[in-house]
């Protein structure tokens, strides 16, 4: 009964419990295990209670065979059939040899009546369940069951170990004047106290981690377990305005339905081979035709996905460092394009470079063979290499700091046509890996500079206003009108990209630092770029495109189709077909907004 106590005391809601009920509860559970691919019940089947993982792996599907989650090591399940009328509302199958623990229908029921937090956790996952498509929107804040627990730096050990036992956690924020400025978790305390004898009384400040990973409470509940899965961490502090505000664990998010995304991060980050990161990405168009069945929002979908990509890029970075040791210099991998804005698809190129340190030699066989690398096995991976040639693997997207601000400098104070398709490429820039500080300053400092130039702009509005929403003249979409894609829209480069364009336009006039399009035009509402009115109308046009880009995309993959960007009208009900060319009028009366009223080249 003893490990059964300690595990369920690091699963939530137990973990809210007094000391007495949890021993109580603990001496509830029954035991079993599962053999690989062995049934745990079906759809329909009669459930005696709720079930959590004590290791493995669960598959849980749906009643027509399609998969619903993999869930790991403290994870529940079944709950939504039990509390609602005792009947299983999925299947549940061990996806290899696990132990799972089974909590009677009685004891749930009492646990809920007597215990506010469980009531709470269980009429949260009910209501997510059914609702389905907003669990990787929730805030991390949102999440967040209880009061920062820390101490600080000078504490003696023992007495940081007796608050960690008095208040039934994990984990302790360090802190100073409400700051953090470490954490120390259980482990910490088996593997640098008790395992190297160190002396009780001495401070927690040395045994603790210092600089651990944060995240604000505006973050997304999915950040947090892709981030715990891919750095091997079970605790993360919540950071708001520089003060700890809250520590959130694994735990905290795993019984929801955002772990089949992450699922696949996990398997990235454990990969040994391409050829294997290759088998886990190839999942990705199953991957979002359950995303999109779920209903989830599309700026959900697409994070998640490029979530993905970067899980992908990171894996590689590390294979090509063991293989080519350490580097000459610092340098930073960033993305641009799609994957910069964290808008990738179930269609997406690679479109990246690499930024060293001052003074580094770009030519250096140890960076040629890095971008080789990681380019080649991105390929393999699905993400194709970059018709324009935009890639790491490219020497001239290869170089030094100071070389990339001449690179912007030069766009900026000689505008060209290529000028203004680089720049409007390499303003999406996003840090991957390797040395952030590489990145930081230089949007900043370009957008400074660029947003001053009067002619740039006005070239960056006329490169913005290329792409035409498919409007015909005749209320109608003008389609096209040969080859394999006759009588379709191209939904990317004449739905999504108009407006992408024109967010860009906003970000550069109001030298707003968002990459991603919608926060772009979210963040150009808040500081007066654009009107209330029309960001609201845009952002909604944009909803709609992207959303019906993404649902065309997962029918062509569940009718056994490569997804594409390419829809027919004819194909989409009148009510949808009418809506979506409204969104197209709107994106194109944007357009002619931005293009008026900053003087739009000829």
């Amino acid at each position: 009964m003893s490990n059964t106590a300690d595990f369920i005391a690091t699963v939530h809601p137990y973990d809210s419990l007094p000391q007495d009920e949890l021993a109580r509860v603990a001496g509830s559970f029954s035991r079993r295990t599962y053999a690989a691919d062995e049934a745990i019940y079906d759809a329909g089947d009669s459930l005696s209670g709720l079930y959590l993982i004590r290791s493995g792996r669960v598959s849980v599907t749906d009643c027509n065979g399609d998969s619903v989650s993999e869930l790991g090591p403290g994870n529940s399940f079944g709950e939504r059939g039990l509390l609602r009328d005792g009947a299983a509302v999925t299947s549940a199958r061990a996806a290899e040899e696990s132990v799972v623990l089974m909590l009677p229908r009685a004891e749930v029921m009492r646990l809920i009546g007597a215990h506010r937090a469980v009531a709470r956790f269980f009429d949260r996952g009910r209501t997510l369940s059914e609702r389905a498509p907003d669990i990787a929107m929730l805030k991390v804040g949102d999440l967040l069951t209880r009061d920062p627990q820390s101490c600080p730096a000078e504490t003696p050990i023992i007495e940081a170990a007796r608050i960690m036992r008095e208040a039934n956690i994990s984990s302790l924020g360090i802190t100073r004047d409400g700051r953090l400025t470490g954490l120390v978790t259980i482990r910490d305390m088996s593997n640098r106290v008790v395992a190297e004898g160190r002396d009780l009384n001495r401070p927690v400040g040395e045994v603790m981690t210092t600089d651990p990973i944060t995240l604000p409470p505006t973050a997304l509940g999915y950040d947090v377990l892709n981030i715990m899965l891919e750095s091997h961490i079970g605790h993360l502090p919540v950071i708001e305005d520089g003060r700890f505000i809250g520590m959130i664990s694994q735990t905290d998010l795993t019984r929801f339905q955002a772990i089949t995304a992450s699922a696949v991060i996990r398997d990235l980050a454990e990969a040994e081979t391409v050829a294997q990161m290759a088998q886990t990405t190839a999942r990705i168009p199953r991957l979002l035709t359950q995303l999109v069945r779920a209903r989830q929002r599309h700026e959900v979908i697409t994070r998640m996905i490029t979530d993905i990509a970067d899980a992908v890029t990171r894996r590689l970075l590390d294979m090509a460092q063991d293989r080519l040791g350490p580097a000459p210099a610092a340098w930073l991998w960033a993305a641009c394009g799609s994957q910069g804005r964290q808008e990738q698809t179930g269609v997406s190129d690679q479109d990246n470079c690499l930024i060293l340190a001052e003074g580094t030699d770009p030519a250096h066989p140890y960076f040629d063979e890095l971008a080789r690398f990681v380019s080649d096995g991105l390929h393999e991976c699905g993400y194709v290499y970059c018709p324009g040639d935009m890639m790491a693997t490219n020497p001239r997207w290869r170089q030094p700091r100071n070389v990339w601000e001449r690179y912007f400098r030069d766009w900026i104070d000689r505008p060209s046509p290529e000028a203004q398709m680089l720049a409007s490429v390499m303003f999406d820039l996003r840090a991957i890996g390797g040395d952030a500080t590489l990145l930081a300053g230089l949007q900043q400092d370009t957008l400074q500079m660029a947003s001053k130039n009067s002619i740039f702009v006005a070239h960056m509005i006329s490169n913005a206003l290329k792409h035409r929403p498919p409007l015909g003249l005749i209320g109608g979409f003008a389609t096209i009108r040969s080859g394999e894609h006759r009588h379709h829209i191209d939904m990317k480069h004449n739905g999504v990209v108009p407006v992408t364009d024109l967010a860009r336009v906003y970000a550069l006039q109001g030298r707003l630092t968002p990459v991603n399009t919608r926060a772009r035009l979210q963040e150009a509402e808040a500081k007066g770029v654009i009107s209330g009115s029309g960001a609201r109308d845009l952002i909604a046009a944009y909803d709609l495109i992207q959303t019906m880009r993404l649902d065309s995309q997962a029918h062509e993959v569940n009718t056994g189709r490569k997804p594409d960007n390419y829809l027919s009208p004819a194909d989409l009900p009148d009510f949808e077909r009418s809506h979506l060319r409204d969104a197209f009028v709107v994106v194109r009366g944007m357009q002619s907004a931005v293009g008026h009223g900053k003087g739009m080249l000829g």
